[in-house]
C-alpha cells in the first residue's frame, strides 16, 4: 500500500463485518476481491447485498475467490476472520503479501496486532476497532442496524500517510472513521463496551442489551466490569476517563434489543473469542496485582457456557 493510494484491497474473513466494510469499499469503486468461504456459491448467485438504514448497497458481481493463491498479491490485507481462526492467516495471508502489502486486522480483544507483527513483521500492521451494529443475514449478506463507527491506527507506530489513505478511502464510502495515534488505548477502549456487554449478554443465558439495560442488578454488573476494564487500561499505560462508562451505557441505550456478536457466535454453538476478550485483559490484571472480581466470575461464566454447547 503506498502513501497516497489504497490501491487492490483482499478480505479475508467475509462474514458481517468483511462484507459490510469490503462491500462499502467496492460500492465506492475500490478494487476489493473477496476471500469467500460458505457464501461463495451465493455471492456467485445473487452477488453481495448489505441492508441498512442508511441505503442498501448491492454487488452484483463482486470480485470473489475460494483460495488466496486465487487473488494473489495485493495493497491491502483486510483481516475480518474471528480471533478463534488467527491460526490459519500464516498460511493464508503469504500468497496476499506483495513487498509494500499493508495488513489490517479488524478483530477483537487484544493480540491480534501482535499476533500478525510476530508471523509478517510490525512495519506491516494497522489495526481497526469497529464500533457498529451487524448481524449476518444470510452467507452472502449482512444486516447493519445503522449505528457505527471506525477508529484506524498503526501499531506501535504514530498514523502514517497511508494511514490517512485509508481513513479516506472508508469516509469516501459513506463509514464515520477516525484516525487514532494511539491504537493500543483504542483497544482498551473498545474493551470497556466488549466485556460487559458481549460477556452478560452470554453468562445470563442469551439476553440482548436492552435487557441488561433494563435489569437493575445486570446494569450493576456492567458498570462494575466497565469500572475494572478502566482501572486495569489504566495500570497499563492507558488512561480512560470514568465517565466514559456512562457515555458507552447511554450510548447502547440506542441500540435496541441487539445481539452482541459474541453470543450470536454462542447461540450458534460456534467457538467463542473468550480470550483475546476477557482472558487477555484478566492476565493484565493478574501480572499487575489489580483485584478484578467481576471480571473473573464473568471469565468462569463464560467458559461454564462455553462447556454446556460442545
Amino acid at each position: 500500500m503506498t502513501n497516497n493510494s489504497v490501491g487492490r484491497i483482499a478480505v479475508i474473513g467475509a462474514g458481517s463485518i468483511g462484507l459490510f466494510y469490503g462491500g462499502r469499499l467496492a460500492a465506492q469503486g475500490h478494487e476489493v476481491r473477496f476471500l469467500m468461504r460458505s457464501g461463495y456459491k451465493e455471492a456467485q448467485r445473487e452477488g453481495i447485498h448489505i441492508f441498512s438504514p442508511d441505503g442498501d448497497t448491492h454487488l452484483p458481481q463482486p470480485d470473489i475467490f475460494q483460495t488466496p493463491s486465487k487473488i494473489g498479491p495485493v495493497d491491502l490485507v483486510i483481516v475480518a476472520v474471528k480471533t478463534t481462526a488467527s491460526s490459519h492467516l500464516p498460511e493464508l495471508l503469504p500468497p496476499l503479501l506483495g513487498p509494500e502489502t499493508a495488513i489490517l486486522t479488524l478483530q477483537n480483544g487484544l493480540g491480534s496486532e501482535e499476533f500478525l507483527a510476530e508471523h509478517f513483521g510490525a512495519e506491516r500492521i494497522l489495526g481497526g476497532l469497529c464500533f457498529v451494529c451487524l448481524t449476518r443475514r444470510t452467507p452472502a449478506s449482512v444486516d447493519h442496524a445503522g449505528h457505527g463507527t471506525l477508529s484506524l491506527g498503526e501499531f506501535q507506530r504514530p498514523a502514517a500517510p497511508r494511514t490517512r489513505s485509508l481513513v479516506e478511502a472508508f469516509q469516501s464510502s459513506g463509514i464515520e472513521t477516525h484516525l487514532v495515534e494511539n491504537l493500543a488505548a483504542e483497544r482498551w477502549r473498545k474493551l470497556v463496551w466488549n466485556v460487559p456487554f458481549n460477556g452478560l449478554a452470554i453468562a445470563a443465558g442469551g439476553m440482548t442489551t436492552d435487557l441488561v439495560l433494563g435489569d437493575p442488578r445486570q446494569l450493576a454488573r456492567c458498570r462494575a466490569l466497565m469500572e475494572e476494564i478502566i482501572s486495569i487500561a489504566g495500570a497499563v499505560g492507558h488512561a480512560i476517563d470514568p465517565g466514559y462508562a456512562d457515555f458507552q451505557i447511554e450510548r447502547t441505550r440506542s441500540m435496541g434489543a441487539y445481539r452482541p456478536s459474541t453470543m450470536v457466535d454462542w447461540q450458534a454453538g460456534q467457538e467463542m473469542e473468550i480470550e483475546p476478550i476477557w482472558g487477555e485483559p484478566l492476565r493484565h490484571a493478574r501480572a499487575l496485582g489489580i483485584e478484578v472480581p467481576e471480571l473473573t466470575r464473568l471469565y468462569g461464566e463464560i467458559h461454564s457456557r462455553a462447556a454446556e454447547t460442545r
